[in-house]
């Protein structure tokens, strides 16, 4: 488990040390990263369709995801909280923008689980006994890992601007441990080894890399719980956004985990305006550095 744990991370720090300065070359890893996500939400559902027993797995899968969704939820808000009445941050929203923008990232959120659904679909009807689907999806995510790993190191952003900035570590600290708090308190509703609870909560939103990774470590039906409950976290994050970055923003960044510095970042600066926008890139880097660090050393103890 230790080694599986190691080919994971090793791409993400590869490419972070690799400085590209060609745009053409930075575009076309883009819309690589773009295609190899839905590559493996696709082998992901492929994985839950030739489960066996899915069908009758589905309702527990639903409660799992319940528990976890919910408790991350108030733990999140708790330890985001905090942080706010001890270091509060004050913005000045811009004016509202109209809702067709919103309303293009909220059924933006549901395309993840469109892969899903069509993945589930072909190896439930089309392909029950596909073989390779897991190596095929671990060599996919090292790939997807070591372009996240070149896009974080020439993005135009100082490393150093990044983890000074004290609001943006603050919230992704704040983030990280109330959802190892989470963990430690929902561990008896799932059944589940300290290690492996701690896993699945160290996702932070990041659903193509907790629902490849878990699945291979606890089986499919774990990692679509994994990424179900990241996902959530995203639909959640977009709806709240709006509502409370004016009077919490520390809350409201933070809780889009990982996303802040990509999928919720457009809802955060209309919202929130530019001084959101330092606050949430710096979150969700620390936030995309830990997280798959964070699920291989937990399931490394397994």
């Amino acid at each position: 488990m230790l080694t599986g744990a190691l080919l994971i991370l090793v791409p993400l720090f590869v490419g972070f040390a690799i400085a590209l300065e060609n745009r053409n070359v930075m575009t076309a890893i883009h819309h690589s990263v773009d295609g190899l996500v839905y590559f493996i939400l696709g082998l992901l559902g492929l994985g839950l369709g030739q489960m066996e027993g899915l069908w009758q797995q589905l309702g527990g899968m639903a409660v799992q995801v319940l528990v976890l969704a919910s408790g991350l939820l108030a733990a999140n808000m708790a330890g985001l909280w905090f942080w706010h009445r001890w270091q509060p941050m004050a913005i000045e929203p811009p004016a509202a923008t109209g809702k067709a923008s919103y309303q293009r990232l909220f059924l933006a959120a549901l395309k993840p689980l469109g892969a899903v659904v069509a993945g589930l679909l072909l190896g439930y009807f089309l392909l029950p006994e596909l073989p390779l689907v897991e190596d095929a999806a671990t060599w996919a995510l090292m790939l997807l890992l070591f372009l996240i790993g070149l896009q974080l190191r020439n993005a135009g952003l100082s490393l150093r601007r990044l983890l000074l900035n004290r609001q943006g570590m603050g919230v992704a600290l704040s983030l990280a441990l109330s959802s190892l708090v989470a963990g430690v308190l929902v561990m008896p509703l799932l059944a589940l080894p300290w290690h492996d609870t701690l896993a699945l909560v160290s996702g932070f939103g990041w659903y193509s890399l907790s629902g490849i990774v878990v699945g291979e470590a606890l089986g499919p039906a774990w990692g679509g719980v994994a990424f179900l409950n990241d996902v959530l976290r995203e639909i959640i994050a977009l709806a709240i956004i709006p509502v409370i970055i004016s009077r919490r923003p520390a809350m409201a960044i933070g809780y889009g985990g990982a996303t802040a510095m990509d999928f919720t970042l457009p809802i955060i600066r209309s919202s929130g305006g530019l001084a959101c926008v330092p606050v949430a890139i710096a979150s969700g880097f620390v936030l995309s550095f830990i997280s798959p660090v964070l699920m291989g050393l937990f399931l490394s103890l397994g």
